[in-house]
Protein backbone atom coordinates (compact mmCIF):
# COMPACT_ATOMS: atom_id res chain seq x y z
CA UNK A 1 0.00 0.00 0.00
CA UNK A 2 1.30 3.49 -0.77
CA UNK A 3 2.27 5.92 1.94
CA UNK A 4 -0.35 8.64 2.43
CA UNK A 5 -0.36 11.76 4.53
CA UNK A 6 -3.22 12.40 6.93
CA UNK A 7 -4.63 14.95 4.51
CA UNK A 8 -4.44 12.43 1.65
CA UNK A 9 -6.18 9.79 3.78
CA UNK A 10 -9.05 12.20 4.43
CA UNK A 11 -9.28 13.18 0.75
CA UNK A 12 -9.34 9.58 -0.46
CA UNK A 13 -11.89 8.55 2.16
CA UNK A 14 -14.21 11.41 1.22
CA UNK A 15 -14.02 10.25 -2.40
CA UNK A 16 -15.05 6.74 -1.32
CA UNK A 17 -17.97 8.21 0.63
CA UNK A 18 -19.10 10.02 -2.51
CA UNK A 19 -18.76 13.43 -0.86
CA UNK A 20 -18.98 16.07 -3.59
CA UNK A 21 -17.69 19.11 -1.75
CA UNK A 22 -15.33 20.04 1.05
CA UNK A 23 -16.47 23.38 2.45
CA UNK A 24 -14.36 25.69 4.56
CA UNK A 25 -11.76 28.40 4.99
CA UNK A 26 -8.04 27.60 5.14
CA UNK A 27 -5.81 28.63 8.01
CA UNK A 28 -2.43 27.68 9.37
CA UNK A 29 -4.08 24.82 11.28
CA UNK A 30 -5.47 23.16 8.14
CA UNK A 31 -2.88 23.70 5.42
CA UNK A 32 -1.63 20.10 5.44
CA UNK A 33 -5.18 18.82 5.15
CA UNK A 34 -6.16 21.22 2.38
CA UNK A 35 -3.06 20.59 0.27
CA UNK A 36 -4.15 17.00 -0.33
CA UNK A 37 -7.25 18.18 -2.19
CA UNK A 38 -5.19 19.56 -5.08
CA UNK A 39 -5.29 16.04 -6.53
CA UNK A 40 -8.74 15.06 -5.27
CA UNK A 41 -12.05 14.68 -7.08
CA UNK A 42 -13.71 16.43 -4.12
CA UNK A 43 -14.27 20.08 -5.02
CA UNK A 44 -13.32 22.68 -2.42
CA UNK A 45 -15.86 25.47 -1.83
CA UNK A 46 -14.65 28.48 0.12
CA UNK A 47 -17.33 30.49 1.95
CA UNK A 48 -16.48 33.72 3.75
CA UNK A 49 -17.14 32.59 7.32
CA UNK A 50 -16.92 29.20 9.01
CA UNK A 51 -20.54 29.48 10.20
CA UNK A 52 -21.46 29.87 6.54
CA UNK A 53 -19.56 26.66 5.77
CA UNK A 54 -21.66 24.65 8.20
CA UNK A 55 -24.92 26.23 7.00
CA UNK A 56 -23.94 25.46 3.40
CA UNK A 57 -23.34 21.82 4.29
CA UNK A 58 -26.62 21.82 6.21
CA UNK A 59 -28.62 23.14 3.24
CA UNK A 60 -26.99 20.59 0.95
CA UNK A 61 -27.91 17.71 3.26
CA UNK A 62 -31.52 18.88 3.69
CA UNK A 63 -31.94 19.12 -0.07
CA UNK A 64 -30.18 15.86 -0.98
CA UNK A 65 -30.19 13.65 2.10
CA UNK A 66 -26.41 13.29 1.78
CA UNK A 67 -23.65 14.79 3.98
CA UNK A 68 -20.85 17.15 3.08
CA UNK A 69 -17.55 17.67 4.86
CA UNK A 70 -16.55 20.96 6.49
CA UNK A 71 -12.98 21.98 7.35
CA UNK A 72 -11.56 24.82 9.41
CA UNK A 73 -8.36 25.89 11.06
CA UNK A 74 -7.62 25.81 14.78
CA UNK A 75 -8.98 28.38 17.27
CA UNK A 76 -11.58 30.95 16.19
CA UNK A 77 -11.99 29.26 12.81
CA UNK A 78 -13.06 26.16 14.69
CA UNK A 79 -15.27 27.95 17.22
CA UNK A 80 -17.02 29.75 14.36
CA UNK A 81 -18.56 26.41 13.38
CA UNK A 82 -20.40 25.96 16.68
CA UNK A 83 -23.61 27.81 15.73
CA UNK A 84 -23.92 25.89 12.47
CA UNK A 85 -23.16 22.59 14.16
CA UNK A 86 -25.81 23.29 16.79
CA UNK A 87 -28.35 24.20 14.10
CA UNK A 88 -27.70 20.88 12.37
CA UNK A 89 -27.64 18.91 15.62
CA UNK A 90 -31.03 20.14 16.83
CA UNK A 91 -32.61 19.35 13.43
CA UNK A 92 -30.71 16.04 13.00
CA UNK A 93 -28.80 17.02 9.85
CA UNK A 94 -25.67 15.00 8.96
CA UNK A 95 -22.24 16.49 8.22
CA UNK A 96 -18.65 15.85 9.27
CA UNK A 97 -16.62 18.82 10.54
CA UNK A 98 -12.81 18.65 10.47
CA UNK A 99 -10.94 21.17 12.63
CA UNK A 100 -7.26 21.81 13.03
CA UNK A 101 -5.63 21.13 16.39
CA UNK A 102 -2.25 21.67 18.09
CA UNK A 103 0.59 19.44 17.04
CA UNK A 104 0.56 16.40 19.29
CA UNK A 105 3.96 17.14 20.84
CA UNK A 106 2.76 20.64 21.80
CA UNK A 107 -0.57 19.74 23.42
CA UNK A 108 -1.13 21.77 26.58
CA UNK A 109 1.67 24.25 25.91
CA UNK A 110 -0.76 27.05 25.07
CA UNK A 111 0.35 27.42 21.47
CA UNK A 112 -1.35 29.94 19.19
CA UNK A 113 -5.15 29.48 19.29
CA UNK A 114 -5.12 26.46 21.62
CA UNK A 115 -7.74 26.12 24.38
CA UNK A 116 -5.72 24.58 27.19
CA UNK A 117 -6.68 25.91 30.64
CA UNK A 118 -9.05 23.07 31.53
CA UNK A 119 -7.51 20.31 29.40
CA UNK A 120 -4.82 20.24 26.68
CA UNK A 121 -6.25 20.84 23.19
CA UNK A 122 -9.71 21.24 24.67
CA UNK A 123 -11.75 22.37 21.67
CA UNK A 124 -13.54 18.98 21.36
CA UNK A 125 -15.21 19.78 24.70
CA UNK A 126 -16.79 22.80 23.00
CA UNK A 127 -18.23 20.56 20.28
CA UNK A 128 -19.54 17.76 22.51
CA UNK A 129 -22.98 19.32 23.23
CA UNK A 130 -23.63 20.23 19.58
CA UNK A 131 -22.54 17.05 17.78
CA UNK A 132 -23.38 13.36 17.92
CA UNK A 133 -19.72 12.58 18.60
CA UNK A 134 -16.39 14.38 18.75
CA UNK A 135 -13.19 12.50 17.84
CA UNK A 136 -9.51 13.40 18.23
CA UNK A 137 -7.32 11.85 15.52
CA UNK A 138 -4.06 11.89 17.47
CA UNK A 139 -2.31 9.26 15.33
CA UNK A 140 -2.27 9.11 11.53
CA UNK A 141 -2.58 5.32 11.59
CA UNK A 142 -5.88 5.60 13.51
CA UNK A 143 -7.29 8.16 11.09
CA UNK A 144 -8.98 5.66 8.68
CA UNK A 145 -10.91 4.05 11.54
CA UNK A 146 -11.97 7.43 12.91
CA UNK A 147 -13.18 8.56 9.47
CA UNK A 148 -15.20 5.38 9.06
CA UNK A 149 -16.81 5.84 12.46
CA UNK A 150 -17.45 9.55 11.95
CA UNK A 151 -19.48 9.07 8.77
CA UNK A 152 -21.20 5.97 10.11
CA UNK A 153 -22.42 7.92 13.14
CA UNK A 154 -23.37 11.01 11.10
CA UNK A 155 -25.69 9.22 8.68
CA UNK A 156 -27.17 6.29 10.62
CA UNK A 157 -29.90 6.17 13.25
CA UNK A 158 -30.90 9.73 14.08
CA UNK A 159 -28.53 11.68 11.81
CA UNK A 160 -26.44 14.61 12.93
CA UNK A 161 -23.10 16.40 12.74
CA UNK A 162 -19.90 14.70 13.84
CA UNK A 163 -16.64 16.46 14.69
CA UNK A 164 -13.08 15.28 14.04
CA UNK A 165 -10.18 17.26 15.54
CA UNK A 166 -7.03 16.65 13.47
CA UNK A 167 -3.69 17.87 14.89
CA UNK A 168 -1.51 19.70 12.41
CA UNK A 169 1.28 17.11 12.50
CA UNK A 170 -1.21 14.27 11.98
CA UNK A 171 -2.47 16.04 8.84
CA UNK A 172 1.07 16.00 7.44
CA UNK A 173 2.37 12.69 8.82
CA UNK A 174 2.47 9.72 6.45
CA UNK A 175 1.46 6.11 7.01
CA UNK A 176 1.02 2.90 5.08
CA UNK A 177 -2.67 2.29 5.77
CA UNK A 178 -5.69 0.82 4.03
CA UNK A 179 -8.61 3.14 3.28
CA UNK A 180 -11.81 1.38 4.43
CA UNK A 181 -14.83 0.81 2.22
CA UNK A 182 -17.74 2.81 3.69
CA UNK A 183 -20.24 0.18 2.54
CA UNK A 184 -18.68 -2.30 4.96
CA UNK A 185 -19.59 -0.10 7.93
CA UNK A 186 -23.22 0.66 7.16
CA UNK A 187 -26.36 -1.12 8.19
CA UNK A 188 -28.03 -2.69 5.17
CA UNK A 189 -31.57 -2.38 6.51
CA UNK A 190 -33.76 0.00 8.47
CA UNK A 191 -35.20 -0.96 11.85
CA UNK A 192 -38.89 -1.81 11.86
CA UNK A 193 -41.33 -1.64 14.73
CA UNK A 194 -42.13 -4.42 17.16
CA UNK A 195 -44.98 -6.50 15.63
CA UNK A 196 -47.04 -6.41 18.81
CA UNK A 197 -46.82 -2.62 18.98
CA UNK A 198 -47.65 -2.33 15.28
CA UNK A 199 -50.78 -4.43 15.83
CA UNK A 200 -51.82 -2.38 18.85
CA UNK A 201 -51.36 0.87 16.94
CA UNK A 202 -53.21 -0.46 13.90
CA UNK A 203 -56.16 -1.39 16.12
CA UNK A 204 -56.34 2.16 17.43
CA UNK A 205 -56.15 3.67 13.94
CA UNK A 206 -58.73 1.28 12.47
CA UNK A 207 -61.18 2.07 15.26
CA UNK A 208 -60.61 5.83 15.27
CA UNK A 209 -63.34 8.25 14.20
CA UNK A 210 -61.11 11.32 14.08
CA UNK A 211 -57.50 10.21 13.42
CA UNK A 212 -54.80 12.72 12.50
CA UNK A 213 -51.29 12.06 11.21
CA UNK A 214 -48.47 14.32 12.43
CA UNK A 215 -45.27 13.71 10.43
CA UNK A 216 -42.14 15.39 11.78
CA UNK A 217 -38.64 15.97 10.51
CA UNK A 218 -37.87 12.29 10.99
CA UNK A 219 -40.23 11.51 8.11
CA UNK A 220 -38.27 13.82 5.82
CA UNK A 221 -34.95 12.38 6.97
CA UNK A 222 -36.32 8.86 6.56
CA UNK A 223 -37.82 9.60 3.12
CA UNK A 224 -41.24 8.42 4.30
CA UNK A 225 -43.33 10.72 2.10
CA UNK A 226 -44.94 7.99 -0.03
CA UNK A 227 -45.78 5.90 3.02
CA UNK A 228 -47.31 8.82 4.92
CA UNK A 229 -49.52 9.76 1.98
CA UNK A 230 -50.64 6.17 1.40
CA UNK A 231 -51.66 5.69 5.04
CA UNK A 232 -53.43 9.06 5.15
CA UNK A 233 -55.41 8.26 2.00
CA UNK A 234 -56.40 4.84 3.31
CA UNK A 235 -57.75 6.39 6.52
CA UNK A 236 -58.84 9.72 4.96
CA UNK A 237 -56.98 11.23 7.89
CA UNK A 238 -55.78 14.84 7.79
CA UNK A 239 -52.02 15.34 7.62
CA UNK A 240 -50.70 18.01 9.99
CA UNK A 241 -46.90 18.08 9.57
CA UNK A 242 -44.38 19.94 11.65
CA UNK A 243 -42.56 22.66 9.77
CA UNK A 244 -39.51 20.39 9.43
CA UNK A 245 -41.75 18.03 7.44
CA UNK A 246 -43.18 20.74 5.20
CA UNK A 247 -43.50 19.17 1.75
CA UNK A 248 -44.00 15.62 3.06
CA UNK A 249 -47.38 15.75 1.31
CA UNK A 250 -48.30 18.18 -1.49
CA UNK A 251 -49.95 21.23 0.05
CA UNK A 252 -52.72 21.11 -2.56
CA UNK A 253 -53.62 17.56 -1.50
CA UNK A 254 -57.13 17.36 -0.07
CA UNK A 255 -55.85 15.85 3.21
CA UNK A 256 -53.29 18.55 3.91
CA UNK A 257 -54.68 20.98 6.49
CA UNK A 258 -51.69 23.12 7.43
CA UNK A 259 -49.85 23.08 10.71
CA UNK A 260 -50.43 23.02 14.44
CA UNK A 261 -49.01 25.40 17.00
CA UNK A 262 -48.46 29.08 17.66
CA UNK A 263 -48.41 30.04 13.97
CA UNK A 264 -50.22 26.97 12.70
CA UNK A 265 -53.37 27.06 10.61
CA UNK A 266 -56.80 27.30 12.23
CA UNK A 267 -57.63 24.02 10.49
CA UNK A 268 -54.51 22.27 11.78
CA UNK A 269 -55.02 23.39 15.37
CA UNK A 270 -58.72 22.54 15.46
CA UNK A 271 -58.31 19.09 13.94
CA UNK A 272 -55.26 18.20 16.03
CA UNK A 273 -56.88 19.31 19.28
CA UNK A 274 -60.07 17.36 18.59
CA UNK A 275 -58.50 14.10 17.35
CA UNK A 276 -59.32 10.83 19.05
CA UNK A 277 -56.04 9.25 17.83
CA UNK A 278 -52.83 11.14 16.99
CA UNK A 279 -50.20 9.27 14.99
CA UNK A 280 -46.93 11.19 15.39
CA UNK A 281 -44.02 9.98 13.26
CA UNK A 282 -40.52 11.38 13.78
CA UNK A 283 -41.96 14.33 15.69
CA UNK A 284 -40.45 16.07 18.77
CA UNK A 285 -43.58 17.95 19.93
CA UNK A 286 -41.77 21.24 20.53
CA UNK A 287 -43.22 24.27 22.29
CA UNK A 288 -44.00 26.19 19.09
CA UNK A 289 -45.65 23.15 17.54
CA UNK A 290 -47.82 22.42 20.59
CA UNK A 291 -48.74 25.95 21.71
CA UNK A 292 -46.39 25.45 24.66
CA UNK A 293 -48.28 22.27 25.62
CA UNK A 294 -51.41 24.23 26.58
CA UNK A 295 -54.10 21.56 26.59
CA UNK A 296 -56.75 21.92 23.92
CA UNK A 297 -55.09 24.70 21.92
CA UNK A 298 -53.10 22.57 19.46
CA UNK A 299 -53.25 19.10 21.02
CA UNK A 300 -55.16 17.55 23.87
CA UNK A 301 -53.21 14.45 24.86
CA UNK A 302 -54.90 12.82 26.72
CA UNK A 303 -57.81 12.30 26.07
CA UNK A 304 -56.49 11.99 22.51
CA UNK A 305 -54.65 8.67 22.25
CA UNK A 306 -51.05 9.05 21.07
CA UNK A 307 -49.14 6.63 18.86
CA UNK A 308 -45.58 7.93 18.83
CA UNK A 309 -43.06 6.58 16.32
CA UNK A 310 -39.40 7.61 16.43
CA UNK A 311 -35.96 6.21 15.73
CA UNK A 312 -34.72 7.90 18.92
CA UNK A 313 -36.23 6.33 22.02
CA UNK A 314 -35.57 9.49 24.08
CA UNK A 315 -38.21 11.39 22.07
CA UNK A 316 -41.00 8.86 22.62
CA UNK A 317 -43.16 10.02 25.49
CA UNK A 318 -40.83 12.93 26.29
CA UNK A 319 -43.51 15.64 26.18
CA UNK A 320 -46.79 13.69 25.96
CA UNK A 321 -47.79 10.31 27.43
CA UNK A 322 -48.08 7.59 24.82
CA UNK A 323 -50.65 4.86 24.34
CA UNK A 324 -48.34 3.06 21.92
CA UNK A 325 -44.66 3.93 21.54
CA UNK A 326 -42.88 2.41 18.55
CA UNK A 327 -39.12 2.54 18.17
CA UNK A 328 -38.13 2.33 14.52
CA UNK A 329 -37.47 3.97 11.18
CA UNK A 330 -40.19 6.35 9.96
CA UNK A 331 -40.43 4.85 6.47
CA UNK A 332 -40.47 1.21 7.58
CA UNK A 333 -42.85 1.67 10.51
CA UNK A 334 -45.31 3.77 8.49
CA UNK A 335 -45.40 1.06 5.83
CA UNK A 336 -45.92 -1.57 8.53
CA UNK A 337 -48.83 0.45 9.91
CA UNK A 338 -50.32 0.80 6.43
CA UNK A 339 -50.21 -2.96 5.89
CA UNK A 340 -51.64 -3.68 9.34
CA UNK A 341 -54.43 -1.11 9.01
CA UNK A 342 -55.28 -2.43 5.53
CA UNK A 343 -55.83 -5.88 7.05
CA UNK A 344 -58.28 -4.43 9.56
CA UNK A 345 -60.06 -1.75 7.57
CA UNK A 346 -61.12 -1.22 3.97
CA UNK A 347 -60.05 2.11 2.46
CA UNK A 348 -62.20 4.86 3.94
CA UNK A 349 -64.23 6.68 1.32
CA UNK A 350 -65.02 10.38 1.12
CA UNK A 351 -68.67 9.84 0.21
CA UNK A 352 -71.04 10.73 3.05
CA UNK A 353 -68.00 11.17 5.27
CA UNK A 354 -68.70 13.94 7.77
CA UNK A 355 -65.12 14.02 9.01
CA UNK A 356 -63.79 14.47 5.48
CA UNK A 357 -66.31 17.24 4.83
CA UNK A 358 -65.22 18.97 8.04
CA UNK A 359 -61.59 18.74 6.92
CA UNK A 360 -62.41 20.43 3.61
CA UNK A 361 -64.50 23.16 5.26
CA UNK A 362 -61.84 24.02 7.82
CA UNK A 363 -59.10 24.10 5.20
CA UNK A 364 -61.13 26.33 2.87
CA UNK A 365 -61.81 28.74 5.75
CA UNK A 366 -58.09 28.97 6.46
CA UNK A 367 -57.25 29.49 2.80
CA UNK A 368 -59.74 32.34 2.62
CA UNK A 369 -58.11 33.95 5.64
CA UNK A 370 -54.65 33.74 4.08
CA UNK A 371 -55.82 35.09 0.73
CA UNK A 372 -57.37 38.12 2.42
CA UNK A 373 -53.82 39.21 3.22
CA UNK A 374 -52.78 39.35 -0.43
CA UNK A 375 -53.76 42.97 -0.94
CA UNK A 376 -52.06 45.50 -3.20
CA UNK A 377 -51.39 47.99 -0.43
CA UNK A 378 -48.08 49.84 -0.26
CA UNK A 379 -45.94 49.12 1.65
CA UNK A 380 -46.52 45.46 0.89
CA UNK A 381 -47.10 42.74 3.45
CA UNK A 382 -44.72 39.79 3.60
CA UNK A 383 -47.72 37.63 2.68
CA UNK A 384 -48.17 39.59 -0.54
CA UNK A 385 -44.51 39.19 -1.45
CA UNK A 386 -44.68 35.43 -0.86
CA UNK A 387 -47.84 35.16 -2.97
CA UNK A 388 -46.00 36.90 -5.78
CA UNK A 389 -43.09 34.49 -5.46
CA UNK A 390 -45.38 31.46 -5.49
CA UNK A 391 -46.97 32.72 -8.72
CA UNK A 392 -43.64 32.60 -10.58
CA UNK A 393 -41.61 29.89 -8.81
CA UNK A 394 -41.92 26.53 -10.59
CA UNK A 395 -43.66 23.82 -8.63
CA UNK A 396 -40.39 21.96 -8.07
CA UNK A 397 -38.51 25.06 -6.89
CA UNK A 398 -36.82 25.18 -3.48
CA UNK A 399 -37.27 27.88 -0.86
CA UNK A 400 -34.91 28.48 2.05
CA UNK A 401 -35.64 30.59 5.13
CA UNK A 402 -34.00 31.62 8.39
CA UNK A 403 -35.45 32.64 11.73
CA UNK A 404 -37.65 35.71 12.19
CA UNK A 405 -40.64 37.29 10.50
CA UNK A 406 -40.11 35.89 6.98
CA UNK A 407 -39.93 32.34 8.33
CA UNK A 408 -42.99 32.93 10.51
CA UNK A 409 -44.98 33.78 7.39
CA UNK A 410 -43.29 31.44 4.90
CA UNK A 411 -43.70 28.21 6.84
CA UNK A 412 -47.48 28.39 7.36
CA UNK A 413 -48.46 30.33 4.23
CA UNK A 414 -46.14 29.47 1.32
CA UNK A 415 -47.32 26.23 -0.30
CA UNK A 416 -44.77 23.64 -1.42
CA UNK A 417 -45.50 20.43 -3.25
CA UNK A 418 -42.44 18.18 -3.18
CA UNK A 419 -40.33 16.75 -0.36
CA UNK A 420 -37.13 18.62 0.43
CA UNK A 421 -38.28 21.80 -1.29
CA UNK A 422 -38.70 23.75 1.96
CA UNK A 423 -35.41 24.21 3.82
CA UNK A 424 -35.72 26.08 7.06
CA UNK A 425 -33.81 26.07 10.34
CA UNK A 426 -35.99 24.62 13.03
CA UNK A 427 -35.27 24.00 16.68
CA UNK A 428 -32.20 26.24 16.97
CA UNK A 429 -33.90 29.07 15.01
CA UNK A 430 -30.70 30.52 13.58
CA UNK A 431 -30.59 34.00 12.06
CA UNK A 432 -28.71 34.18 8.76
CA UNK A 433 -28.95 30.42 8.18
CA UNK A 434 -30.58 30.69 4.78
CA UNK A 435 -28.02 32.96 3.11
CA UNK A 436 -25.54 30.11 2.92
CA UNK A 437 -27.91 27.14 3.21
CA UNK A 438 -29.44 28.22 -0.11
CA UNK A 439 -26.02 27.86 -1.74
CA UNK A 440 -25.77 24.31 -0.41
CA UNK A 441 -29.29 23.51 -1.61
CA UNK A 442 -28.44 24.72 -5.11
CA UNK A 443 -25.26 22.63 -5.18
CA UNK A 444 -27.40 19.62 -4.24
CA UNK A 445 -30.15 20.42 -6.77
CA UNK A 446 -28.47 22.30 -9.63
CA UNK A 447 -31.42 21.87 -12.00
CA UNK A 448 -34.02 23.39 -9.65
CA UNK A 449 -34.44 27.09 -8.87
CA UNK A 450 -33.53 28.03 -5.29
CA UNK A 451 -34.81 31.17 -3.56
CA UNK A 452 -33.67 32.30 -0.11
CA UNK A 453 -36.34 34.34 1.71
CA UNK A 454 -34.55 36.51 4.29
CA UNK A 455 -35.37 39.38 6.56
CA UNK A 456 -33.12 42.42 6.42
CA UNK A 457 -31.78 41.81 9.93
CA UNK A 458 -31.12 38.13 9.28
CA UNK A 459 -29.47 38.81 5.92
CA UNK A 460 -27.06 41.30 7.48
CA UNK A 461 -25.77 38.64 9.87
CA UNK A 462 -24.37 36.40 7.09
CA UNK A 463 -24.45 38.57 3.96
CA UNK A 464 -20.78 37.89 3.23
CA UNK A 465 -21.74 34.50 1.82
CA UNK A 466 -23.08 36.22 -1.30
CA UNK A 467 -19.42 36.50 -2.29
CA UNK A 468 -19.10 32.71 -2.16
CA UNK A 469 -21.98 32.26 -4.62
CA UNK A 470 -20.54 34.90 -6.93
CA UNK A 471 -17.06 33.35 -6.85
CA UNK A 472 -18.38 29.89 -7.71
CA UNK A 473 -21.19 31.19 -9.97
CA UNK A 474 -23.91 29.43 -7.98
CA UNK A 475 -27.37 30.29 -9.28
CA UNK A 476 -29.16 31.39 -6.10
CA UNK A 477 -31.80 34.10 -5.75
CA UNK A 478 -31.88 36.07 -2.48
CA UNK A 479 -35.23 37.70 -1.71
CA UNK A 480 -34.77 40.12 1.19
CA UNK A 481 -38.03 41.39 2.69
CA UNK A 482 -36.99 44.64 4.30
CA UNK A 483 -39.07 45.91 7.22
CA UNK A 484 -36.26 47.99 8.75
CA UNK A 485 -35.34 46.03 11.83
CA UNK A 486 -35.68 42.96 14.00
CA UNK A 487 -39.42 43.31 14.21
CA UNK A 488 -40.23 39.90 15.73
CA UNK A 489 -38.27 40.93 18.82
CA UNK A 490 -39.54 44.51 18.69
CA UNK A 491 -43.12 43.24 18.76
CA UNK A 492 -42.32 40.91 21.65
CA UNK A 493 -40.97 43.87 23.61
CA UNK A 494 -44.07 45.92 22.81
CA UNK A 495 -46.43 43.12 23.89
CA UNK A 496 -44.59 42.53 27.16
CA UNK A 497 -43.51 46.03 28.19
CA UNK A 498 -45.10 48.66 25.94
CA UNK A 499 -43.73 50.97 23.28
CA UNK A 500 -41.78 53.11 25.73
CA UNK A 501 -39.60 50.12 26.70
CA UNK A 502 -38.52 49.10 23.17
CA UNK A 503 -34.73 48.93 22.83
CA UNK A 504 -32.40 48.38 19.89
CA UNK A 505 -34.65 46.48 17.51
CA UNK A 506 -35.20 49.08 14.82
CA UNK A 507 -32.83 50.65 12.35
CA UNK A 508 -33.38 52.80 9.33
CA UNK A 509 -31.98 50.69 6.55
CA UNK A 510 -33.01 53.31 3.99
CA UNK A 511 -30.25 55.53 5.36
CA UNK A 512 -27.96 53.02 7.07
CA UNK A 513 -27.89 50.12 4.59
CA UNK A 514 -28.40 50.25 0.84
CA UNK A 515 -29.08 46.61 0.04
CA UNK A 516 -29.06 47.20 -3.71
CA UNK A 517 -25.65 48.86 -3.51
CA UNK A 518 -24.44 46.03 -1.26
CA UNK A 519 -25.47 43.36 -3.76
CA UNK A 520 -23.91 45.31 -6.60
CA UNK A 521 -20.69 45.62 -4.60
CA UNK A 522 -20.61 41.82 -4.39
CA UNK A 523 -20.89 41.78 -8.23
CA UNK A 524 -24.29 40.08 -8.22
CA UNK A 525 -25.49 39.98 -11.82
CA UNK A 526 -29.19 40.77 -11.24
CA UNK A 527 -30.16 43.31 -8.56
CA UNK A 528 -33.55 45.01 -8.13
CA UNK A 529 -35.63 46.72 -5.44
CA UNK A 530 -39.44 46.28 -5.47
CA UNK A 531 -41.77 48.69 -3.69
CA UNK A 532 -45.11 48.17 -5.45
CA UNK A 533 -46.85 44.78 -5.73
CA UNK A 534 -47.59 45.22 -9.43
CA UNK A 535 -43.83 44.93 -10.07
CA UNK A 536 -43.32 41.76 -8.04
CA UNK A 537 -44.04 39.04 -10.57
CA UNK A 538 -41.97 40.47 -13.39
CA UNK A 539 -38.99 41.19 -11.12
CA UNK A 540 -39.02 37.85 -9.31
CA UNK A 541 -39.44 35.90 -12.53
CA UNK A 542 -36.50 37.72 -14.08
CA UNK A 543 -34.37 37.05 -11.00
CA UNK A 544 -35.17 33.34 -11.03
CA UNK A 545 -34.51 33.13 -14.77
CA UNK A 546 -31.19 34.96 -14.45
CA UNK A 547 -28.22 32.65 -14.99
CA UNK A 548 -26.19 33.29 -11.86
CA UNK A 549 -26.67 34.87 -8.43
CA UNK A 550 -29.60 37.30 -8.22
CA UNK A 551 -30.83 39.67 -5.52
CA UNK A 552 -34.25 41.24 -4.95
CA UNK A 553 -35.10 43.59 -2.11
CA UNK A 554 -38.82 43.83 -1.37
CA UNK A 555 -39.78 46.79 0.83
CA UNK A 556 -42.52 45.61 3.22
CA UNK A 557 -44.60 47.06 6.02
CA UNK A 558 -42.50 47.85 9.10
CA UNK A 559 -45.15 47.83 11.80
CA UNK A 560 -47.26 44.68 11.60
CA UNK A 561 -48.04 43.90 15.26
CA UNK A 562 -48.06 40.12 14.76
CA UNK A 563 -44.69 40.01 12.97
CA UNK A 564 -46.49 39.39 9.72
CA UNK A 565 -47.82 36.01 10.84
CA UNK A 566 -51.35 34.90 11.65
CA UNK A 567 -51.24 33.90 15.32
CA UNK A 568 -53.64 31.01 15.85
CA UNK A 569 -52.14 29.24 18.87
CA UNK A 570 -50.15 30.18 21.93
CA UNK A 571 -46.50 30.48 22.91
CA UNK A 572 -45.51 30.94 26.54
CA UNK A 573 -42.80 33.48 25.83
CA UNK A 574 -45.14 35.69 23.84
CA UNK A 575 -47.72 35.54 26.64
CA UNK A 576 -45.43 36.27 29.59
CA UNK A 577 -46.03 39.55 31.34
CA UNK A 578 -43.42 41.74 32.95
CA UNK A 579 -43.06 41.53 36.70
CA UNK A 580 -44.65 44.40 38.58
Amino acid sequence: MPMRTGGEIIAEYLEKEGVEYLVGIPGHGSTNLLDAFNESDVEVIQPRHEQGATHLADGYARASGEPLAVFTSIGPGATNTVTGAATAYVDSIPMVIFTGAPQTHEYGEGILQELDRQKPGDFPSVMEPVTKRSFVADDVERLPRILRRAFQIAVTGRPGPVHVDVPMDVQGAAADVEIPDPAETRTHSRPGGDPGSIAEAADLLAEADRPVIVPGGGCMLGEAWDEVQALAEHLQAPVIPTFQAKGIIPEDHDLFVGYAGWIGSTAGNELASNADVVLAIGCRFSDLHTSSFEQGVSFEIPPSKLIHVDIDNTEIGKNYPVDVGILGDAKVVTDQLYEAVSERLEPVTTEDNEYYEEIQRLWNDWQDRVEERHTDEVPMSISRVLAGLRDVLPREGLIVSSAGQPQEVTNPEFPVYDPRTNISCGGFSTMGFGVSAAIGAKLAEPDRPVVNIEGDGSFLMCNQEVACAVEHDIDVTWLVVNNNGWKSIRNLQVDKYGWDRVLNTEFDTEDDVDFVAMAEAFSVGFVERVVKPENLAETLEAAIDHDGPAFVEAVVEPDNPDSGAIITGEWDLADLEADD
